[in-house]
C-alpha cells in the first residue's frame, strides 16, 4: 500500500528512474540478496516502505515473526545503503513506537519514556531499532539518513483479510459484507471507547516525497492529521459509509489496545507540509473503488 502509493507521488512530480521488487522478487530478510541487489541496481535514494505489518491479532498472534522480520529488513537495507553510499534513505516507522501511557498528542521526543503497549510491543522495538539506525549512521559516519513515523493508514491496496488487517480495512470489509448478506448486527471488537487518527496513504506519500526533497535534519518527524476518532465512531462513519442498516455491537472481551495514539505533527506542518484528504472524504473514494470488488485474503 505505501509503496505503490509513493511510487504514484514520484511519477506525479516527473520522476521516473525507479528500481523497485517486489516481495517474493526480493527476500529483504536474506542480507546476502540485499547486498547483491544494491551491488547491481546501484540506488541512490531509497525509501524502506517494506515491513511485517499488521493488526492487534496478527502482532499479539506472530510475535516472533514481527521482530525478526522487521529487524533483519531494517538492518539489512540500512547496513547496505550505508556500504553502497546511498545518497538518502527514508526509514518508515509507526506510530505504535511511542509508549502506552505517553501524554497526548505524541511528541517525538516522548520516545523511550516509558512501557510499549504489550500487544504490539515486538514490533514497535523492531521499528524502534529502525529508528536508531538511521540515527546512529548518521551521527558515525554522515549518512543522510531520515526517518519518519506515520500514523495509522488506509487507502489503495489495503489489506482487507480480517486475520490480520487493520482495523479501518476491517471495518470496511465487515460492514460490507453484513449489507450484501443482510445481516443484522456486526460485531466490534473490544469496547469502541479507543482513539485512532487515520491518514490517506496518499497524503503520506506526498509527505515522503516532500521529506526526500527537503529535509534534511536530524530528528524523525511524525506524520499524521492531528485529530483522532474513536473506534464506535469510526464505525458509525464506515456504516454511514457503506450504506449499512443493522446495529452495532461491542465485543468486550477482546482487547482495546493503546487508550489513545494521536500525533503532534506540528514539526512536519511547521516545515510546510499537511495533510489534505479528510477521513469520511478519504473513506468514501476507497470503498467506491473497493465495493464492486471481492474483497481478498
Amino acid at each position: 500500500m505505501v509503496g505503490s502509493a509513493i511510487l504514484r507521488r514520484l511519477k506525479a512530480k516527473g520522476y521516473s528512474n525507479f528500481v523497485t521488487r517486489t516481495s517474493a522478487e526480493l527476500d529483504l530478510r536474506d542480507q546476502a540478496a540485499v547486498q547483491q541487489f544494491f551491488e547491481s541496481e546501484k540506488p541512490e535514494y531509497v525509501v524502506l516502505a517494506a515491513a511485517k505489518v499488521g493488526g492487534i491479532v496478527a502482532n499479539n498472534t506472530y510475535r516472533a515473526d514481527f521482530i525478526y522480520d522487521n529487524l533483519m529488513i531494517e538492518a539489512n537495507v540500512i547496513h547496505t545503503a550505508h556500504q553502497q553510499q546511498v545518497k538518502k534513505l527514508l526509514f518508515l516507522g509507526s506510530s505504535c513506537i511511542y509508549p502506552k501511557l505517553a501524554p497526548q498528542p505524541l511528541k517525538e521526543e516522548y520516545l523511550l519514556t516509558g512501557e510499549l503497549e504489550p500487544t504490539n510491543e515486538p514490533y514497535a522495538i523492531a521499528k524502534i531499532a529502525g529508528i536508531k539506525l538511521c540515527e546512529n549512521y548518521r551521527d558515525q559516519y554522515g549518512d543522510n539518513f531520515i526517518s519518519a513515523m506515520p500514523t495509522n493508514l488506509y487507502g489503495p491496496n489495503d489489506n482487507y483479510d480480517l486475520k490480520n488487517s487493520h482495523v479501518l480495512p476491517a471495518l470496511m470489509r465487515k460492514f460490507h459484507a453484513a449489507k450484501v448478506e443482510n445481516l443484522p448486527s456486526v460485531e466490534i471488537w473490544g469496547s469502541g471507547s479507543p482513539k485512532r487518527e487515520f491518514l490517506h496513504v496518499d497524503d503520506l506519500a506526498e509527505a515522503c516525497v516532500f521529506l526526500l526533497e527537503e529535509y534534511e535534519g536530524t530528528d524523525w518527524l511524525n506524520i499524521g492529521t492531528g485529530t483522532d476518532v474513536s473506534i464506535k465512531e469510526l464505525a458509525l462513519l464506515v456504516k454511514k459509509v457503506v450504506g449499512y442498516q443493522g446495529e452495532l455491537k461491542f465485543d468486550t472481551t477482546k482487547p482495546d489496545g493503546t487508550p489513545r495514539k494521536l500525533m503532534d505533527v506540528s514539526k512536519i506542518n511547521a516545515l510546510g507540509w499537511k495533510h489534505k484528504i479528510e477521513l469520511e472524504e478519504g473513506i468514501r473514494s476507497v470503498y467506491e473503488e473497493v465495493k464492486n470488488m471481492e474483497f481478498v485474503s
